[in-house]
């Protein structure tokens, strides 16, 4: 018969790999986010203040503080 030596391996996760890891997550993650946060923050801007000039328009007989009150301040 054969016999096989087995060898048990363990795969160790040491903590320089987890902070070079974290490091490397963070420097993605900031090159990332920033531009698709911008541009998810010039969207929804871009949204409230159509909001806001379409209740302005709506509203546009009464006065300005009426319609500072129901439209809020776009500006």
């Amino acid at each position: 018969m054969l016999r096989q030596d087995t060898v048990e391996r363990r795969n160790t996760i040491k903590r320089k790999h987890l902070v070079f890891s974290l490091i490397t997550g963070l420097i993605i993650g900031t090159f990332l986010g920033t531009p698709i946060g911008w541009l998810a923050h010039r969207f929804y801007e871009q949204q409230r203040l159509a909001k806001v000039l379409l209740c302005r328009e709506q509203n546009r007989n009464q006065p300005a503080v009426v319609v500072d009150s129901i439209c809020g301040r776009g500006f």
